[in-house]
């Protein structure tokens, strides 16, 4: 069985109705075989094979010529009472990666009361900045469309993300009721978000702490694919689709988890200081001696769930 749950997790099955053969340049498996030659004790933090949440898978929640866009809802079994909302984005430099890489942590996320929603996005692949922000956005609007057949609280919604994910995530809730990503809308619901997870997401592309730039002059950058031009080439569509610079008053608390690489958290300190005096709240957990992608494996799985849960918890429960 565990076999077959490591095919699951480290090889992307495309929809049928997409249209783009998917990037799977980055997969958990391979991030896997990378890191353990540098932390031989790692391992892979599997799915659940059964708990007590039930799972619904492939529901098109967006169509576009490129494809179906997808998601999975993982919720609590038997309850009545209206729930909060997990969104995970999912991480792979805009460009490879898919939805069922955070299902672990979204199974722990509905073991603790929370819905728990992992969702596809359009993937430089298929369509560039700010293409992904909308979908991300229709998601919630999706949620909150399907709240009551899951018992949804829409008032407490957040968007967790890991990586390229979380620099999405918190795009995502520094820009609610920003007209310049409200478009491509699938229904008339708001997609606003209440809290933000960012896990090892840069929040500047534009920074010094960054390094998006290709030092290659042969080769983009993951980025520069992403946004359709180098830095060089267009400066202002950086900062545009750079969290740190749409922070303020209207931004959501948000919650950093990292990793002690500095360039995987370009711009957060900056973007604390921008909200503070607002009094949104924020906190900033590190994690010494990490791997980048160290929330898919043991021994830090449990911390970055449990960090994540009491976030949460504090946010929407207390």
């Amino acid at each position: 069985m565990k076999f077959l749950t490591l095919i699951f997790i480290c090889c992307f099955t495309v929809s049928q109705a997409q249209k783009i053969q998917a990037d799977t340049s980055f997969s958990i498996y391979s991030a896997y075989l990378k890191e353990k030659k540098k932390r031989p004790y790692l391992t892979i933090a599997y799915p659940l094979e059964k708990g007590h949440f039930i799972t619904r898978h492939n529901i098109v929640y967006a169509k576009y010529p490129t494809g179906n866009l997808l998601l999975d809802v993982i919720y609590p079994k038997k309850s009545k009472k209206l729930m909060p909302a997990v969104l995970f984005i999912f991480g792979g430099g805009w460009r490879s990666g898919n939805r069922t890489q955070n299902i672990p942590l979204a199974q722990k996320m509905a073991l603790n009361g929370y819905v728990a929603i992992t969702a596809d996005y359009r993937l430089s692949t298929h369509a560039q900045f700010p293409a992904a922000v909308y979908d991300l956005k229709n998601a919630v609007r999706w949620i909150k469309a399907n709240a009551d057949q899951f018992n949804i609280d829409t008032n407490k919604i957040a968007v967790a993300g890991f990586s390229a994910g979380g620099q999405l995530a918190a795009l995502v809730g520094t820009t609610n009721n920003d007209p310049q990503f409200e478009k491509e809308k699938i229904n008339n619901h708001s997609s606003h978000v209440q809290a933000v997870i960012d896990v090892d997401g840069i929040l500047a592309f534009d920074h010094p702490e960054a390094a998006e730039v290709s030092t290659d002059p042969n080769r983009k950058s993951v980025a520069a694919i992403w946004l359709g031009a180098d830095l060089k080439e267009n400066p202002a569509l950086w900062h545009h689709a750079s969290p740190l610079n749409h922070a303020g008053q209207n931004s959501v608390p948000m919650l950093f988890i990292n990793s002690s690489t500095t360039r995987f958290h370009a711009g957060r300190d900056d973007l604390i200081a921008k909200i503070k005096p607002f009094g949104i709240y924020s906190e900033v957990h590190t994690l010494p001696d990490t791997p980048h992608p160290f929330w898919l494996f043991h021994p830090w799985f449990e911390e970055v769930s449990c960090t994540m849960i009491n976030f949460l918890d504090q946010q929407f429960k207390n």
